[in-house]
């Protein structure tokens, strides 16, 4: 820990510096170096935030010097073997400058790698990113020195081994005569979430993809699709007999009855059937029976004329009637009322409906699919439903198998949905983890599609940006066979399989207990062992034991007896 540093002579980094102009190079040490314009770096930096908007050219600048800082930690970490951690770390800061960056001076700085504490205040003179930016757009309204504040977070970050966000407080391109920049770990920032976003990879040819994604799923409801059943996925047999049921029944004007669970996708089977028959171009028209009451289900199919009852202050046509030269699907069609069944098939044998106060018929030219959930063959022995209906809708009945006997089209409708919810709510995501599909697919999924289509959009709304959907997005209460993903590992035979991992013995901790085993003693003991068994290395022992190599190196040395030497440097 140290307050307002001086810099170290800085001549071993510029003997570092090589200029091999008969090989068209420039080295610092063994990386390559580049001297570059700053009116060309501005220039493309202007083009930037002229073409993407200054959020996102703000990103890309940032990330731009992110990656510099880390990459100069890891060469500062090699320049000064031997030095205190103070000198190792100033090389960042004396990089910026000869670099030619700006004049960096540190006014308050403090750190320490083994406990994670890290604050710091520099202040950046004769700033490139100052200047080119108020060259190109005036005075600023905000800080906007992006790749050199990245550079500090990256550089920072990957010598404390956690995440510090600096922030430009000042900058020269508000009209400050310095800027000034204050770090400290972004937890310990209230709005530092917020500011992670500058930090993750986003690539404007990613973003492109992303819109390009939305329009077409735009596109894709709003226009009817050249490909006619495009929509309808899945390569199992039970999909395909069905599938090729339905591919035989739409060249024809036959009535088709659906049956099947509920959330099979009954409506998209009918609206795949109405895409590829002849009535394309007319009107689609759905109806759920169960959720009309039934005082007015009779109104919504076949209209109602003005004054038929308290109400109705003008005629309506009835969905029949909308339906014309189309497709009327009805859904869960055994929960139609009685009455209301003999004047359907009335409708059907006719092709003729007359409106609810009116004695008129009225012709219309409608092709019928039915669905429903329910046995109707037993609702006919029960009474509620009319057996000549039956006969007259049961003329092509399709079932429509459960997702349960679909189990390899899982993962091709979760991949699906996937990319479609990505592009509606502007997620970027990397697929389903192992655990996830794993999951997926020993589901015994009640709600079929209609379920798996609920579980992979909240999947893609708890996802983070770039990341997979894990598990637990999907599922808000694990399910029971998720239990044997847990933990997964590789077998013999080279393929994911479950790890049994045994719970801490309650007996080994009774036995400490009983034995008077302090909890200092068991670290240290802990701690010395895996040493012993990573040979030595503290790098091998820190991973073992969850810990940083500075981390374990810190305990050790303070540890109350000696600490092991270390083999690795």
């Amino acid at each position: 820990m140290f307050d307002i540093p001086k810099y170290p002579p800085d001549g071993d980094l510029r003997r570092l510096l090589r200029f091999a102009p008969e090989e068209g190079s420039i080295w610092l040490g063994e990386r390559r170096m580049l001297l570059l314009h700053t009116a060309a770096l501005a220039g493309l930096r202007q083009d930037l935030i002229d073409s993407a908007g200054p959020e996102h050219a703000r990103r890309v600048l940032t990330r731009m010097g992110y990656a510099s800082g880390m990459r100069d930690a890891e060469f500062a970490k090699k320049c000064r073997p031997g030095r205190d951690l103070r000198e190792s770390f100033l090389v960042g800061p004396q990089l910026h400058m000869l670099e030619g960056a700006a004049r960096v001076t540190p006014i308050q700085m403090e750190f320490d790698v083994a406990s994670g504490h890290c604050s710091g205040e520099f202040r950046w003179d004769h700033s490139w990113e100052a200047h080119a930016h108020q060259q190109a757009y005036g005075q600023a309204h905000e800080p906007c020195c992006w790749i050199l504040t990245g550079y500090a977070c990256g550089y920072t970050s990957a010598f404390m081994g956690r995440m510090i966000l600096f922030k430009e407080v000042q900058c020269a391109a508000c009209g400050h005569d310095h800027c000034l920049i204050v770090g400290r770990p972004i937890e310990a920032w209230p709005d530092g979430e917020e500011h992670r976003v500058y930090f993750e990879p986003d690539a404007l040819l990613d973003r492109i993809d992303a819109l390009s994604q939305q329009v077409e799923a735009l596109r894709s409801s709003l226009t009817v699709p050249d490909n006619p059943g495009r929509e309808m996925i899945g390569q199992s047999p039970a999909f395909r007999r069905a599938g090729d049921l339905l591919q035989r029944a739409a060249g024809t004007q036959v009535t088709v009855l659906l049956t099947g669970e509920t959330g099979v996708g009954k409506e998209r089977f009918a609206r795949s059937l109405h895409e590829q028959s002849q009535r394309r171009h007319g009107p689609f028209v759905a109806v759920n029976c169960a959720a009309l009451p039934a005082e007015l289900i009779e109104a919504e199919l076949f209209g109602v004329e003005r004054g038929a009852y308290t109400g109705a202050h003008a005629a309506r046509a009835g969905r029949f009637e909308r339906a014309d030269q189309g497709t009327l699907f009805l859904d869960e069609i055994g929960d139609l009322p009685l009455p209301l069944q003999a004047k359907l098939l009335r409708a059907l044998q006719e092709g003729e409906i007359e409106r609810l106060g009116s004695d008129t018929p009225r012709k219309v030219n409608v092709r019928l699919v039915a669905a429903t959930n329910v046995d109707l063959d037993a609702a006919v022995r029960e009474g509620r439903f009319r057996r000549d209906l039956l006969y007259r809708l049961n003329v092509y009945p399709i079932r429509l198998p459960p997702l349960r006997e679909r189990a390899g089209d899982v993962m091709l409708l979760a991949q699906h949905l996937l990319q479609r919810f990505g592009a509606l709510h502007g997620k970027r995501l990397a697929g389903f983890s192992d655990r996830a599909q794993r999951a997926l697919a020993e589901h015994d999924w009640p709600g079929n599609v209609r379920e798996l289509e609920n579980l992979v959009e909240r999947g893609v709304i708890l996802a983070a940006q770039g990341e997979s959907v894990e598990v637990e997005h999907l599922f808000a209460q694990r399910p029971a066979s998720d239990a044997a993903c847990a933990a997964t590992g590789l077998n013999r035979h080279g393929q994911l399989a479950p790890v049994a991992e045994p719970p801490l013995p309650s007996e080994l901790c009774e036995q400490l207990l009983a034995q008077g085993v302090s909890l200092e003693m068991l670290e240290q003991q802990l701690l010395e062992q895996a040493v012993r068994r990573a040979k030595g290395n503290l790098s091998a022992a820190a991973r073992s034991l969850g810990l940083t190599r500075p981390q374990l190196a810190y305990r050790l040395r303070h540890a109350p007896t000696a600490t092991p030497s270390s083999t690795d440097p």
